[in-house]
């Protein structure tokens, strides 16, 4: 018997949508998805390493130089030896950067705020308080 789909349905179904919304968005503001997860990990703190943020943001390695190449190019980031190895390179927002993203972010909860008024109070508080805690890595 079937009393209700499995959670990586139901996940996979809320992530398609919520993707699909925030696709139009982030283009809107020059961002790619990856580049808006990696500017917001950036946000929380400057990455060591450029591979400590691909683990982080968990990208691949061997694609993250060209994510970081077009978003230092575009003044977003910045990357420099770090003084302790000088073969690391400490990733970090600039304040263009933290402005752009500080942008699509706004809209991005513009949006959100559209799908959980779906929600009445008790479900949404219940849910934004949930998702983190399932979201910690086991």
């Amino acid at each position: 018997m079937v009393d209700r789909p499995d959670l990586g349905a139901l996940f996979a179904h809320v992530t398609r949508r919520l993707v699909d919304a925030e696709t139009p968005i982030l283009a809107a503001h020059a961002l790619t998805m990856w580049e808006y997860v990696a500017l917001s990990a950036l946000e929380r703190e400057a990455a060591p390493t450029q591979l400590v943020l691909a683990r982080t943001i968990r990208y691949d390695k061997t694609r993250l130089i060209a994510l970081l190449d077009g978003l230092e190019t575009r003044g977003l980031v910045t990357r420099h030896p770090d003084p302790a190895d000088r073969r690391a390179r400490v990733v970090s927002l600039t304040a263009d950067g933290v402005r752009v993203l500080a942008e699509a972010r706004t809209d991005i909860r513009a949006m959100e705020e559209g799908v959980l008024g779906e929600l009445d109070a008790a479900e949404r508080t219940v849910l934004l308080r949930a998702l983190p805690r399932l979201a910690e890595p086991a």
